[in-house]
């Protein structure tokens, strides 16, 4: 079996929430394009991915992968998915990591048609439900996150995570509300979004520790190893960073090193795909750390990640990131969530949820080969 063709089809995504999550990332716009991944083969058998994400444009990288990861792939045996994540990542200066992940989800995609499996199934399924947490986005008031955080408890989910104002006494004064209004046996996690100085982060951390929050996640600039391992050493509550910036497998190591997080974080969509997210929970696991699964930027990619999570042992909740009309679009059926807050394992083969062709087809901008 070879790979016969590679291609990008843009279409339209309208109607977007207007939302903000931090300081930087915050949507301008209420519309963007999307990006169908095709990978097709001689043997009629089509890998899908989707690119791109409500706040960066597939059209940004589409281009990349037809000039630089296209040619890498013709011809090849797309089950030689080892081999060719390494071509791909060595073209670290040419593509992003984004770019990389949308090739490697439509690999794994084919791979599981091809065999007739899911894909956490060929990797080796470990478990065949998992929790779910939801988060936030910014609120102009308390009042937002003490309601938000009412209608997912409500909703049977496990968990809500703030991102808050960004402003630490603002930011503590909110947990403060979120955590009387849930009581106290309803889990609860800080994302801050790299907002404090080390002091600040330090009043934060042990006001939520008191509060018994589950994690506290990115307080400090994402690449401040140094205060980071000051500020582990001065918290109980587990600290948790790596989400940022896009990288590799190589860019945990100085982390674990120099001990400077507890639980390490990524996503498929930064971090180069299935197959680089797995070597990442592999060391994560040899080193008994959790690796939290960020969301994926898209509806393929949560599906994506929801495989892995089936897949390794060292992870506890998938996470949707609210209002989800922001973050999913696209396909025939989005992730279900049952009553309980369980999302399941997928059982159809490969991804397991199915791309809406017939809205591609509707919405569709360009077609890049």
């Amino acid at each position: 079996m070879k790979i016969t063709d590679v291609t990008v089809t843009l279409f339209k995504w309208e109607n977007i929430p207007v939302k903000s999550y931090d300081h930087e990332v915050k949507m301008v716009t209420n519309s963007t394009d999307l990006g169908l991944v095709k990978i097709k083969t001689d043997e009629g058998t089509e890998g899908h991915a989707l690119l791109g994400l409500c706040v960066h444009p597939a059209s940004l990288e589409a281009p990349y992968i037809i000039r630089f990861l296209k040619p890498i792939l013709m011809g090849q045996n797309p089950l030689d998915r080892e081999r060719l994540f390494q071509s791909m990542s060595r073209m670290r200066a040419q593509v992003s990591t984004l770019a990389v992940c949308a090739v490697d989800v439509a690999l794994w995609d084919l791979a599981g048609k091809i065999s007739g499996l899911p894909v956490h199934a060929m990797i080796g399924t470990f478990r065949h439900k998992t929790p779910v947490y939801a988060s936030s986005e910014q609120h102009d008031s308390v009042d937002g996150y003490v309601e938000q955080a009412l209608a997912v408890k409500d909703a049977g989910l496990h968990g809500y995570k703030l991102h808050p104002k960004q402003h630490w006494r603002e930011d503590i004064a909110a947990c403060q509300a979120v955590r009387k209004a849930v009581g106290d046996n309803f889990n609860l996690m800080l994302d801050s979004r790299s907002a404090y100085d080390l002091g600040e982060a330090v009043k934060v951390g042990r006001a939520i520790e008191e509060l018994g929050f589950l994690w506290y996640e990115d307080p400090l600039p994402v690449t401040d190893i140094y205060n980071y391992a000051k500020l582990r050493e001065s918290m109980d509550i587990p600290v948790m960073a790596t989400e940022f910036p896009a990288g590799w497998l190589d860019d945990y190591a100085p982390w674990i090193m120099n001990k400077a997080t507890d639980i390490l974080r990524g996503d498929v969509m930064i971090k180069g795909g299935i197959t680089s997210m797995l070597k990442i929970a592999h060391l994560a696991e040899a080193f008994a750390m959790k690796l939290e699964i960020h969301h994926g930027g898209n509806s393929l990619n949560d599906v994506a990640y929801l495989h892995i999570q089936m897949a390794i042992p060292n992870t506890s909740f998938m996470k949707i990131l609210l209002p989800q009309e922001a973050w999913w679009h696209g396909l025939v059926e989005e992730i279900q969530i049952d009553s309980d807050g369980f999302a399941h394992a997928p059982g159809k083969p490969g991804l397991g949820y199915e791309v809406d062709l017939e809205l591609v087809e509707r919405q569709k901008i360009a077609v890049l080969s």
